[in-house]
């Protein structure tokens, strides 16, 4: 039987994540919390980690209750941003910082997450162990951090998450809520970095696709995949369920 053994949302797009013991669904489908804030530059464009590798120069930390933001800058400057009141205050210091004029943008209902009308993102614990096991200075925490799933479950083996994707796939259900498998999730350039220094991990790709594809499970549907540059899955949230709660430690099942 599987764990939900850790739940973490990223209130603004692009900057660190805070792990939660709870989260609920909203009525989008998406995690209470999770990108429920975004950085938009003057054409409208998102600022991620897709554009600019100076996310990774500042450390942030976001308090749910009083919906307040901290940066840290490499420095050890520290600034702190009620969200709710000061957001034009908080987007023209990140502006400022990034070099760029921004506005911070707030979506309650569904958040900014890339894939609009889809769910949480869901990783197993095992399947970060051996991403991490694939690369001699990438330890478990820092593949979490690289990859930055909304769900990660325990109890179960590496690449569980694969067999969610595909015809015919079965469901799984965390505390009485329905996940079910949309589609895996292709990579990016991010997790090639090292999520502290920004630094890209040398043949970072290359070394992932190869072991990605010697390692790829049998229970899994390979013609949903498009490539081996890929892992966790993105899910959707069955209608009926959003407005529950998850919890670290529900207990995880495989439905049909």
């Amino acid at each position: 039987m599987g764990r939900l053994e850790r739940i973490t949302v990223f209130p603004v797009k692009g900057l660190d994540g805070i792990d939660v013991e709870a989260a609920a669904v909203l009525d989008g489908g998406t995690l209470e919390y999770d990108r429920e804030f975004a950085l938009f530059d003057p054409e409208g464009e998102v600022l991620n980690g897709k554009r600019t590798d100076r996310v990774h120069d500042l450390t942030t930390d976001f308090d749910p209750e009083t919906g307040t933001l901290r940066v840290e800058t490499p420095d050890g400057a520290v600034r702190e941003f009620d969200l709710g009141t000061e957001r034009e205050r908080a987007a023209e210091w990140l502006g400022d910082f990034f070099g760029t004029d921004l506005t911070l943008e707030r979506d309650t209902s569904l958040g900014y997450v890339d894939r609009r009308g889809m769910g949480p993102s869901v990783i197993s614990t095992a399947t970060l162990e051996a991403v991490a096991s694939w690369f001699d200075d990438v330890t478990v925490e820092g593949a979490r951090r690289r990859l930055r799933a909304n769900v990660e479950v325990s109890g179960v083996p590496a690449f569980w998450e694969d067999r969610f994707v595909g015809e015919g796939a079965p469901a799984f259900e965390a505390g009485g809520v329905r996940f079910e498998g949309v589609t895996p999730c292709g990579r990016c350039v991010v997790p090639q970095r090292d999520p502290d220094t920004g630094q890209p991990t040398p043949e970072f790709r290359e070394r992932f696709v190869e072991r990605r594809r010697e390692t790829f499970p049998g229970w899994a549907d390979e013609d949903a995949f498009d490539h081996y540059y890929t892992l966790m899955i993105i899910t959707g949230v069955a209608e009926a369920d959003r407005g529950r709660t998850i919890r670290v430690g529900d207990e995880v099942e495989v439905v049909e």
